[in-house]
């Protein structure tokens, strides 16, 4: 089974922390070369540095997933010097809250944080892919888009968008050689779980690892999920072994989603 991302250009967005990073050297690790794109270049620069080279040279480039115009202007500069074979989107979800408290406003900023960014990344380096027979585009979702969760209005609802946006990619790019599939992480120990819990326990009067816990007990594994264990299942979405897997939902939760 080929899994080497030997000769291979990612662009992995959100990769400073959490399951973003975990992509980024994950595919380093195959050999891919990494271009991380984020808005802190402190944290990038560390990020990078953080990378195995593997021969190939790592890079990042800044940018505010909040201006779509800095991202389009940013992408175009990328593939100025290189062809992109593997796109991640990964954006933080909206914040928490319920969908009848939730404002106009939030879902059209969570719109074009996620949907119009994810476009326009897409439409740029999708030249590039077909000219090379050759392309991935990963995007991390959530398992909302099979069950939505509660207090999660705005992300539950522009998660269901990303799917459909996917979905009807995938089945137009096909015939280039370029698959469009979404990861669904459960549960997973990152920055946003921990500030979930800690809202949701100081609302329910709960201490934060009774919380956890019980959260936890609900998961078939008996655990929260790890960003490497997310960032595996990507590299092998990325790799030559997954080229007749296009257009999925793969929940990545530790059997947690009650559906099929």
């Amino acid at each position: 089974m080929n899994i080497s991302l030997s000769g291979k250009t990612a662009v992995i967005c959100g990769s400073t922390q959490g399951i973003g990073l975990a992509i980024a050297k994950e595919f380093a690790l195959a050999g891919a070369q990494c271009i991380l794109l984020a808005r802190n270049e402190a944290s990038l620069k560390e990020a990078v540095a953080s990378l195995a080279s593997q021969g190939v040279k790592h890079r990042y480039y800044v940018a505010d997933f909040a201006d779509n115009k800095a991202v389009k202007k940013t992408i175009d500069e990328i593939l100025q010097s290189f062809t992109v074979h593997i796109l991640v989107n990964n954006t933080g979800g909206p914040a928490p809250g319920p969908i009848t408290e939730a404002s106009p406003e939030a879902f059209l900023l969570a719109f074009q944080q996620h949907i119009v960014n994810y476009q326009q990344l897409a439409q740029a380096v999708l030249p590039g892919m077909k000219q090379a027979g050759y392309g991935r585009i990963i995007n991390i979702v959530s398992t909302s888009v099979k069950i939505p969760i509660a207090n999660l209005g705005v992300s539950n609802t522009i998660r269901a968008a990303t799917a459909g946006w996917a979905k009807t990619l995938a089945n137009e790019v096909a015939a280039w050689g370029i698959t469009v599939n979404n990861i669904l992480p459960g549960y997973t120990q990152t920055q946003r779980l921990d500030k979930l819990i800690s809202g949701n326990a100081a609302k329910q009067e709960l201490n934060k690892d009774e919380l956890a816990g019980k959260m936890q007990q609900q998961i078939p594994a008996k655990r929260f999920g790890k960003p490497e264990e997310i960032a595996a299942v990507a590299a092998f979405l990325a790799s030559p072994a997954a080229s007749y897997v296009n257009g999925v939902n793969l929940p990545v939760d530790g059997g947690s989603t009650g559906a099929f």
